[in-house]
């Protein structure tokens, strides 16, 4: 029994033991074990690095992979080596792709010839179907050979077709794989075209399309980047454009004309000639089946135009089939539109529509090869007069049969109603002839086919016929018609003018009744209605005329009338003319309403509609999304059920278990069918090991039983024939050593006599490898010697760099600590110093405190001493003061606010100052205003000097304190003696206590006596002058 393989994702083997260990899985039937190896190695995150053992390996997963239908082991494993070859060995990848796309595709070729042989393998062709066979079909409805395909075939389509897809995706990122890209969609074209597989075709446009997309988005900021990939693109659309044409998908192959178109814009490249020439041969197919004969037309004039200019080797008789049919393609084009609304002749009904139109023939005449700008409009361009005026002036028409231009002159420039269909039917009835050659190799197409042109070409002919009938008659019978027209019967020709009606290119009635056309409009038009009155007044003028020559003379009577008619004409002229013009402008007024109205209405309109467009849009858009993600999740869970039906069918297969193509398994119903059969052969294998067991017991009885005696013979027998050889043996060797003991003894006496030379020889040889003992002894001792001398100096000198190197530690230790203490020492000094300082500072300040209360003391007691003694004499010496401060004499200095007040006092009409008092005054009043502790001393270089050897007089103009120091005194002066400006400590306090300033007017006066007329006002009290001591300053 072969042992199943028990490996998993977390299996991870080396990559040259997993193909050996793959090969003999496969040899024993294990396939999915063998891809389960390949598989973990190549996903095992170990394996980073590209070797040629990964190709090989490679190899053979996606041989297993294809052989058991694993797409979804094959994507992943091809994605793990793009990983892992992408920078180093890119062409291995593309190898494995090409045998991976290349095995598949022979397996489905393989399957749909088993298929047919399946089909054909009928043993008897004349018996009926079997009733099997009538029952299936009655069921089902199939036939046995699309059961066959089923069964057989569609499953292998399927895998061949999810490889190309996955490919497609695992290629579609790389820039380095655009090639096997490319040539990965050409297989997948050829397969859809190979097996007219329309559906996977429409995918395959749709993966393509979008890869495109997400690829310009990428490079939308880098225009120039990925031209190689762009180009390679464009020759797929190519071969796009032609398998959609083959399998005559026309919607897919127009969506491939706009991919060329857009691709050509975005690589600024002309493509090659011959796929110019492809190109333009599919867009005439296309628009043939399309039913737009116009652009059919452009697109043959497109096509001849190509070959008359790159094509080399074309025939005269190539030239003049292709010519013959771009103009007979010309000619077969309606002389009206189609497209638009009924009745607007030929103009869009609103602006909406007409963007939408110039868009729609910009993008025509782009596909068509013609340079439009996208600001203009192109419909001009596109119409049958420039194709007929661009074919006359290419001179074509010199290359056509005379058949051809006698149809060409027909149908454009002569003008014969009554001939012009029966001249026509012999030459339409010649055009097959005149195709039936095949064209040559060189041309761009191998056939024109100018048969199919002969339906338009008898529709223009009748449209041309009846136009020029309306331009000649104005009723014409039915009968006449019908016989102008002998390859069409009337309903046909009707057909034709209701046609042409409905768009507004005839204007005619046919009635039956009467059988008669009337050709013309039945309504009175416009211009006809303002000048009929006119009109008929003419006729009828004209007619009287005729009628009488000469006009009879009229009577009294009638000419009075007549007269009085024309008179009241006159009068009425112009209120009627006004009458008319008022009528005018209100039907012009109610018509500009309307317009307005009707401009306001269509505004609205088209407002609602662009609403309900983008209403419309978003929706589509919403219910897109939606769908897209609804189809994604049905894909995934489809997905999902596949793999699971997968791995169920593969473990029943493994456990041989057939299960029928198409069938659904479920796998709770697997799993417990699986469970059940596992207990089962297990109870199984326990019954037959019992039952072998005993079987061997039995036997194995029976045979001891049966070998005993057996067994002691051959003992017996085998102990005699031991001992025969050992006796055997021993003789041998007996004989053996007796023999070379001989020979030894002989060999001794040969060599005795060599003993003496021996004897020397060695002495020789041990003196000199004794002496070399003792020189090698030596040598030793000397070596160790010196190693001993190295070593101890080399002791002695790290002994000493370690002692050394301890004293440093030491001394650093100590200078560090005496460092230490001499910056405690410092601190503690300075904190000593500081505390002592401030010590002094505190008894400084109480001294000062000291003093300043005494000198507020004397302060109050001279106040008390002052207002006690008589003013007279102190007001005097205050008087002449401010009077000589008034006038401005002196050098005495006088503060702002003092001056300020003083010249308020003089402008207010005081007295003039007094006289300057005697000499004695000043010394009389000394006492109270020398002293002048609040006064402001003269620091100016203009002072003059003075000496202090005896106290000067006090006069008006020497104000400076007798007690004060000299300027040069020094400075330094102790703390504890007074301020420079203080009063003598033996003077009485100054006036004015609590240290405010005094002027010397106001010194000595009692307090409450009023100043004097010629002096300066106190200063307010409180005011800024306040004495303050330099201390406190």
């Amino acid at each position: 029994m072969a042992r199943v393989y028990r490996g998993g994702p977390g299996y991870s083997a080396r990559p040259e033991n997993a193909l050996k260990r793959s090969d003999e899985l496969e040899a024993i039937g294990q396939k999915s074990a063998a891809l389960q190896v390949l598989h973990d190695v190549i996903c095992s995150k170990k394996h980073r690095t590209w070797s040629k053992t990964f190709e090989a390996i490679m190899l053979r997963h996606v041989e297993l992979c294809v052989d058991m239908k694993k797409r979804n082991y094959a994507k992943e494993a091809l994605l793990q080596y793009r990983n892992m070859c992408h920078q180093v060995n890119i062409n291995s990848l593309e190898e494995v792709i090409k045998h991976f796309l290349k095995r598949a595709a022979d397996k489905a070729e393989e399957a749909q010839a088993k298929a047919a042989a399946v089909t054909l393998d009928v043993e008897d062709l004349e018996e009926d179907a079997s009733p099997e066979e009538l029952m299936l079909s009655y069921v089902s409805g199939e036939k046995n050979k699309d059961r066959t395909d089923r069964e057989l075939v569609t499953p292998w389509f399927r895998f061949l077709w999810e490889s190309y897809r996955s490919v497609l995706e695992i290629l579609r990122t790389n820039p380095k794989l655009e090639p096997l890209y490319a040539m990965t969609a050409t297989k997948a074209f050829h397969f859809c075209l190979q097996y007219k597989r329309t559906t996977e075709f429409k995918r395959l446009c749709d993966i393509l399309r979008q890869h495109l997309v997400n690829l310009v988005n990428k490079f939308r900021e880098q225009r120039d980047a990925g031209p190689e990939s762009m180009t390679m693109h464009l020759e797929s659309r190519f071969e796009q454009l032609r398998v959609a044409c083959e399998l005559e998908l026309w919607g897919e192959a127009f969506r491939s004309v706009e991919d060329i178109q857009q691709l050509i814009s975005l690589t600024k490249k002309t493509p090659k000639q011959p796929q110019l020439a492809s190109y333009y041969t599919r867009l005439t197919q296309i628009f043939a089946v399309s039913d737009s004969p116009m652009y059919h037309a452009f697109a043959w004039l497109k096509l001849f135009s190509f070959a008359r200019q790159h094509a080399r080797g074309m025939s005269q008789t190539d030239y003049q089939q292709m010519a013959t049919a771009v103009l007979l393609a010309a000619l077969a084009i309606l002389p009206y539109e189609r497209s638009n609304t009924p009745g607007a002749r030929g103009a869009p009904s609103d602006a909406v529509a007409a963007e939408q139109e110039k868009e729609r023939a910009n993008r025509m005449a782009t596909i068509l090869g013609f340079a439009v700008d996208a600001k203009k409009d192109a419909r001009g361009l596109l119409t049958r007069q420039a194709l007929l005026a661009t074919i006359s002036s290419s001179n074509l028409l010199s290359l056509v049969p005379a058949e051809v231009r006698s149809i060409h002159d027909a149908l454009s420039q002569d003008f014969n109603p009554l001939e012009l269909c029966q001249k026509l039917a012999p030459l339409l009835e010649k055009l097959p002839e005149l195709a039936a050659s095949q064209l040559s190799g060189s041309a761009p197409v191998r056939s024109v086919a100018l048969d199919k042109y002969v339906p338009a070409l008898k529709q223009a002919a009748v449209l041309r016929l009846l136009k020029q009938l309306s331009e000649v008659y104005s009723v014409m019978r039915i009968s006449e018609l019908a016989a102008l027209v002998p390859f069409y019967t009337f309903a046909e020709v009707e057909a034709v003018v209701v046609d042409a009606v409905k768009y507004d290119y005839l204007t005619m009635r046919v009635d039956h009744r009467n059988g008669t056309l009337h050709f013309g409009a039945q309504s009175v038009e416009a211009d006809r209605v303002r000048g009929h009155l006119a009109a008929v007044a003419k006729r009828l003028a004209k007619a009287v005329t005729m009628m009488s020559p000469t006009p009879l003379p009229l009577s009294a009577a009638d000419a009075q009338r007549r007269a009085l008619i024309i008179k009241e004409a006159r009068e009425t002229l112009e209120g009627e003319h006004l009458k008319a013009v008022a009528r005018k402008m209100a039907i012009e007024k109610k018509k500009e309403e309307a317009e307005r109205a009707m401009q306001e209405a269509e505004h609205l309109e088209n407002q609602r509609k662009l609403q309900a467009a983008a209403l419309h849009a978003q929706a589509e858009d919403r219910r897109r999304k939606e769908e897209a993600l609804r189809r994604e999740a049905e894909r995934i869970q489809r997905e999902m059920e596949e793999k699971e039906q997968e791995e169920l069918r593969a473990h029943l297969g493994a456990r041989n278990i057939k299960v029928k193509d198409g069938e659904k398994l479920e796998k709770n119903t697997v799993i417990k069918d699986l469970m059940s059969e596992r207990i089962k052969e297990q109870q199984e294998m326990e019954r037959r090991m019992a039952r072998l067991a005993k079987n061997m017991d039995h036997l194995e009885r029976a045979r001891r039983e049966e070998e005993a005696p057996y067994l002691e013979a051959a003992w017996k027998e085998r102990q005699e024939a031991d001992r025969a050889y050992w006796e055997q043996s021993q003789a041998e060797a007996a004989r053996l050593h007796r023999q070379a003991w001989e020979v030894d003894v002989e060999e001794k006496k040969r060599l005795a006599y060599m003993v003496a030379d021996k004897e020397v020889f060695k002495g020789i040889i041990m003196q000199r490898r004794e002496a070399e003992f003792h020189a090698l002894r030596r040598e030793r001792e000397r070596r160790l010697a010196e190693m001993r001398a190295q070593k101890k100096y080399e002791r002695e000198i790290a002994r000493r760099k370690a002692y050394v190197t301890r004293c440093r530690a030491e001394v650093e230790d100590r200078i560090r600590e005496m460092e230490e203490q001499k910056r405690r020492e410092e601190e503690a000094k300075k904190k000593a110093e500081e505390l002592e300082r401030q010590r002094k500072l505190d008894e400084a300040l109480a001294k000062q405190r000291a003093r300043e209360e005494e000198i507020e003391r004397r302060k109050a007691e001279e106040r008390a001493a002052i207002g006690l003694a008589a003013p007279a004499p102190a007001a005097a010496a205050t008087a002449s003061s401010a009077a000589a401060a008034g006038a401005g004499g002196g050098n005495r200095f006088v503060p702002p606010h003092l001056r300020r007040q003083m010249e308020a006092g003089g402008s207010g009409g005081g007295a003039p100052a007094a006289a300057p008092a005697p000499a004695a005054a000043p010394a009389a009043a000394a006492p109270a205003g020398g002293d002048e502790e609040g006064g402001w001393r003269r620091r100016g270089p203009e002072a003059p000097p003075r000496d202090y050897g005896a106290p000067p007089a006090r006069g008006p103009d020497n104000w400076r304190d007798r007690d004060a120091p000299p300027r040069d005194a020094p400075r330094d002066a102790p703390r504890d003696a007074p301020p420079r400006d203080a009063p003598p400590r033996d003077a009485p306090p100054a006036s004015g206590g609590g240290g405010k300033f005094v002027p010397s007017a106001l010194r000595g006066r009692p307090e409450g006596a009023a100043p004097s007329s010629g002096s300066a006002p106190p200063p307010a009290s409180g005011g800024g002058g306040a004495y303050r001591p330099p201390a406190r300053r």
